[in-house]
């Protein structure tokens, strides 16, 4: 399914060109902030959908919730079947060297006497990956090749963390993160990826690899892309191991190669909002855009990740971590995290698990690849790159909004990161000192004693 890409002026930031899909004209595009508001659209098209619904999953508790009483993912999905739909699902399976990253539904004997007590006829297929490594997607598809498709693609996973509010203002831990709603030409390449992964699942003919089907029934690779529904240019990119599928010998990587484009090709502003810490080849970018006067602010769990803490203690990450203290020697970097007010005259930690980054009120990334070397280099990921700025900036200024407690949308983008330094900074200070009267949610944290 080849297309030629755009033909007409684009902004400043190259596409990728080496990556499975071309960059298309035509979508239209909706980020959804904050699990409740995701989950809540997601099981809305779900509802709705006239013929199918397809999902890919790499983590879930089984008790996680939908919005709006519509009840587990498996009651979701067992009413679409009771209404006709062709319901199926991809679902990661740990290798034992994989297992410790996430809740999973690996399709233990457990899981598999869940689905025959529910009576579910969904059909499922487990997918393997190799060693540590997971399939990590997270994507929805409904109505695949029909009139009123629409994709999901994101970073939430299936999780009462997941389930976050706008301004975290609930209660119990929430993470923040983001989903983006994708329909027209693009979203065939979603259709796309998820029929390649269907029809070359790992465990599709093991006797324990499939539900609800015999694990015999391919599907067919789209022959078109959908017709246009909107305006803006995307472009779907992954992270692919190497031999993973028979027409990709050597794999892809176009999200990596998109971040370390976007990054060279800024001029103005950057901004980040990530689960890890950046590589280094894409530290050494931020620095680089940093020493020609670029704003970059990045936004990452205010709480290290195990990992960080690991390496903190190990002499091998020592260049790794100098490259992150390297970009707080420049006046125009924050790394910043956010806490929401408790109830109780305090603040809790909100984990930032997005994976997000805009570039100039132009240009942005939004997806499941996190910037650490498994996302990147080995995992299986998907990320909806877009060319639009009325939709970049007007994502710029919401999430501005909910972190700073304010409206930003009358500050261009330069202005509105160097107002978010200010308060972060100001807030780390109050922090410092034990007053938790704050504006907004966002506070400055120091690269360097990070995970120590």
């Amino acid at each position: 399914m080849k297309q030629s890409g755009p033909t007409g002026p684009v902004p400043h930031v190259p596409f990728v060109p080496s990556g499975s899909y071309p960059a298309r004209e035509g979508n239209a595009l909706f980020p959804l902030i904050d699990g409740v508001p995701a989950f809540r659209r997601i099981g809305q098209a779900v509802e709705a959908a006239r013929r199918s619904v397809w999902v890919v999953i790499a983590f879930i508790e089984p008790d996680f919730r939908m919005p709006d009483g519509l009840g587990s993912l498996f009651d979701l999905l067992d009413r679409a079947v009771g209404r006709g739909i062709d319901v199926r699902v991809l679902i990661w399976r740990p290798t034992p060297e994989g297992m410790g990253f996430g809740p999973t539904f690996s399709g233990t004997g457990e899981h598999l006497e869940m689905l025959r007590q529910r009576g579910s006829r969904f059909r499922i297929r487990w997918d393997r990956h190799e060693g540590t490594g997971c399939h990590h997607q997270k994507c929805w598809l409904i109505d695949a090749a029909e009139p009123g498709e629409v994709a999901f693609v994101g970073g939430m996973n299936l999780s009462r963390g997941a389930y976050g509010t706008p301004g975290h203002l609930g209660g119990g831990a929430q993470f923040h993160d983001l989903y983006v709603e994708l329909s027209g030409p693009s979203a065939s390449d979603v259709h796309h990826n998820f029929v390649q992964r269907w029809n070359d699942a790992s465990d599709r003919d093991a006797a324990d690899g499939s539900w609800g089907h015999t694990g015999d029934d391919e599907l067919p690779i789209p022959a078109r892309a959908s017709s246009p529904r909107g305006d803006a240019v995307v472009q779907v990119q992954r992270t692919i191991m190497a031999g993973r599928h028979g027409d990709l010998p050597d794999g892809e990587q176009s999200i990596f190669r998109q971040y370390l484009i976007a990054i060279e090709a800024a001029r103005r502003t950057i901004y980040l909002e990530h689960q890890a810490l950046p590589v280094v080849e894409i530290a050494e970018k931020l620095e680089a855009a940093l020493a020609r006067g670029v704003e970059v602010v990045l936004l990452v769990p205010p709480e290290p990740e195990a990992i960080v803490r690991a390496r903190r203690k190990d002499a091998e990450w020592d260049a790794f971590f100098e490259r992150i203290e390297a970009l707080s020697r420049h006046d125009g970097f924050a790394m910043a995290g956010l806490a929401a007010p408790d109830g109780a005259g305090g603040r809790r930690s909100v984990s930032v698990h997005s994976k997000v980054m805009l570039v100039d009120d132009a240009w942005g990334t939004i997806g499941s690849c996190n910037l650490h070397a498994g996302s990147l280099f080995r995992n299986t990921e998907m990320n909806v790159s877009f060319w639009d700025p009325a939709c970049v900036r007007a994502l710029r200024c919401e999430l501005l909004a909910e972190h700073l407690g304010e409206e930003t949308r009358h500050l261009d983008d330069r202005a509105a990161l160097a107002h978010f330094r200010r308060i972060a900074r100001e807030n780390a200070a109050r922090r410092d000192v034990g007053d938790d009267d704050w504006q907004g949610l966002v506070f400055a944290l120091d690269p360097a004693v990070y995970g120590k």
